[in-house]
C-alpha cells in the first residue's frame, strides 16, 4: 500500500490530505482562528456544580462553559492544593469539586454543535514514542504492539525511568532503542515542569496548547508507511523540516517542497473528493449507493441496490452490494470524520452466513482506521450498531453551517403547500379585519404558481372573500417566505 501526505498551507487555514493508493482517505482541516482544542491544558474555574448530573461546568475562557463529569476527575489538583492521589474512588461530584475552585483540566473533546468542550483532570501529554501521565506511576504498552517479547523489552527499558508520572509506550515505539525512549521521557517531564510552573501565574489561563495541525498529524502518523510528504508552503516546509529532524527523523527524508503552479490538492482530485464527502449520497461502483445522514445524536447509513441487478439471484445481489458497501462505509467514516453512535441499515439478508461475512468485511475495512471503533453486530431489527471514537468536529461541521432556508431541517415546504397557506391566511385576515383588497408578496416560484396553476383557485377565493387579491413577486424572498398585506 502506497501512502502520501499532501499539506496545503495558506494564511487562513491548513489542510492535510492522506492519499492511499491514489485515493483520498482522510482530510484534516484547521482554521487558524479556530484551532482545535483537544489536548490543550487550561487553568479553569468551576462555575457551577450539578449534583443531578454528577458533573460540573468549568470556565476555561471559551464562549461556552466546558463540561467535567465526575468519572473524569482522577488527578489531584495542584492549583487547589489537594493531597495527591492517583485515582479517586467513586464519589459524589460535590466531594470532588466546589463552585469557584481553580482546577487544571485538559480538553478531550472539542465543542460540538451546542455542546461545550469535554474535560478531564487526568492529564496526558503525547510525544513521538510516549504518552506522559502525571497522575500515575505505572508503564503501559500500546495494545497494537502484539509481540509479547517486544512488550517486555520496552517495559524493561522504561523501568529505570523512576520519578514523577507514568508512561504509555505508543505503537511508534516498537523496535526503538533505549536512548530514544529516555530522551522522549526527559522531554515530557521538562514540559510538565513548565506547565506546573505556569499554574502559579494567576493571570495565565492556557497552560499548554497542542501542536498546529501539520506537525500534530505528523506526530500522530509516526509508524505509518508513507512514500512522501508534499508541502506547498516554503515557510511551513522549513518549520516541518526542523520538527521532523528533531521528533520524526524517519519522515525527514520524505519531505518535499511543492512549488508547482497547479494547486497541490488538484494532484489527486482532493477538492472534488471533499465536495462529494459533503453530499448525502455515495455511489458504489456496482450501481448501488449509500445514503448518509448526520444528526446530533447519531449518524445513519442506508444501503440500496439501486441499478445493481446482479447476475445470479436476489440474495447474491444483496450480499455483493452489502459487501461492497462495507469498504465505502469505512472510507466515508474516515473521510468525513464521523464519530459517536453509527447505525447501518444493510439490505436485509436471510442467510446468516452472509450476515457474518458482511460483518467480518466491515471489521477488516475498519482495521485501517486509526480512530478506535467497535461493532456491536446486528440488532433484532436487522440494523448494525457501531461506535467510532469522536474527539473533533466532523468534516461537515467544520465546512458547513445551518441552511438559512430550511434551518437545518433538510427540507422546505412545497410551492403548493405555501400557496394554500397564503389562501388560508387571506381568509383568516378577512374575517378579523375590514380591508378593501389584499396584496400577496411572495417568492418568484410561489407568485408564479398563484398566477398560473393556482389562478383558478385564487379567482374562487376572490369571490369567496369579495375582495380583489393582487400577487406581487419578491425576488429576495425564500420559497417559504410571504406577506399578506391589507390595503
Amino acid at each position: 500500500m502506497s501512502g502520501e501526505l499532501l499539506i496545503n498551507v495558506t494564511p487562513s487555514e491548513s489542510r492535510v490530505a492522506l492519499i492511499e493508493n491514489g485515493l483520498l482517505q482522510e482530510i484534516h482541516v484547521e482554521r487558524h482562528t479556530k484551532r482545535g482544542l483537544v489536548g490543550n491544558i487550561y487553568r479553569g474555574k468551576v462555575s457551577r456544580v450539578l449534583p443531578g448530573m454528577q458533573a460540573a461546568f468549568v470556565d476555561i475562557g471559551l464562549e461556552r462553559a466546558a463540561f467535567l463529569h465526575a468519572s473524569d476527575i482522577a488527578l489531584h489538583n495542584e492549583v487547589a492544593g489537594e493531597v495527591p492521589e492517583h485515582h479517586f474512588e467513586k464519589k459524589d461530584i460535590r466531594e470532588l469539586v466546589r463552585d469557584g475552585q481553580d482546577i487544571v483540566v485538559q480538553v478531550v473533546k472539542d465543542p460540538i454543535g451546542t455542546k461545550g468542550a469535554r474535560l478531564t483532570t487526568d492529564i496526558t501529554i503525547p510525544s513521538r514514542y510516549l504518552v506522559f501521565m502525571p497522575s500515575v506511576t505505572h508503564v503501559g504498552v500500546s495494545q497494537r504492539i502484539e509481540d509479547e517479547q517486544e512488550r517486555d523489552r520496552l517495559k524493561s527499558m522504561m523501568s529505570g525511568l523512576e520519578g514523577e508520572g507514568g508512561f504509555i509506550l505508543r505503537t511508534a515505539a516498537e523496535g526503538v532503542g533505549e536512548n530514544e525512549l529516555i530522551q522522549d521521557a526527559k522531554f515530557l517531564r521538562r514540559l510538565w515542569s513548565k506547565i506546573q510552573a505556569r499554574t502559579k501565574r494567576k493571570k495565565v489561563n492556557v497552560l499548554y496548547e497542542d501542536l498546529p495541525l501539520a506537525r500534530r498529524v505528523l506526530r500522530d502518523f509516526v509508524g505509518t508507511e508513507l512514500d512522501r510528504i508534499r508541502i506547498d508552503s516554503k515557510l511551513a516546509f522549513q518549520e516541518i523540516e526542523q520538527f521532523t529532524g528533531e521528533y520524526a527523523p524517519e519522515f525527514h527524508k520524505l519531505l518535499e517542497w511543492y512549488p508547482g503552479e497547479r494547486p497541490i490538492f488538484d494532484l489527486y482530485d482532493v477538492e472534488n473528493e471533499v465536495q462529494r464527502a459533503l453530499e448525502r449520497r455515495v455511489d458504489l461502483k456496482s450501481g448501488g449507493y449509500l445514503i448518509i445522514d448526520q444528526t446530533e445524536a447519531m449518524t445513519t447509513i442506508d444501503i440500496n441496490t439501486g441499478a445493481f441487478v446482479g447476475h445470479r439471484n436476489l440474495e447474491e445481489t444483496i450480499f455483493n452490494t452489502n459487501t461492497e458497501a462495507t469498504q465505502a462505509i469505512a472510507r466515508q467514516l474516515r473521510l468525513r470524520n464521523l464519530g459517536g453512535i453509527i447505525i447501518i441499515d444493510f439490505i436485509d439478508m436471510v442467510d446468516q452466513n452472509h450476515q457474518r461475512r458482511v460483518l467480518h468485511s466491515l471489521e477488516v475495512a475498519l482495521s485501517k482506521d486509526r480512530a478506535k471503533s467497535k461493532i456491536h453486530g446486528f440488532t433484532a431489527l436487522g440494523l448494525v450498531e457501531m461506535t467510532r471514537k469522536r474527539t473533533r468536529e466532523s468534516l461537515e461541521h467544520i465546512l458547513c453551517g445551518e441552511c438559512p432556508v430550511c434551518k437545518g431541517r433538510g427540507s422546505i415546504k412545497t410551492v403548493e403547500t405555501i400557496c394554500f397557506e397564503i389562501m388560508r391566511e387571506i381568509v383568516r385576515v378577512n374575517r378579523a379585519y375590514d380591508a378593501d383588497k389584499f396584496v400577496v408578496y411572495a417568492a418568484p416560484t410561489v407568485a408564479n404558481a398563484l398566477m398560473d396553476e393556482e389562478s383558478h383557485v385564487l379567482a374562487e377565493l376572490e369571490l369567496f372573500v369579495s375582495k380583489q387579491i393582487k400577487v406581487q413577486t419578491e425576488p429576495l424572498y425564500n420559497q417559504d417566505n410571504y406577506d399578506v398585506v391589507m390595503m
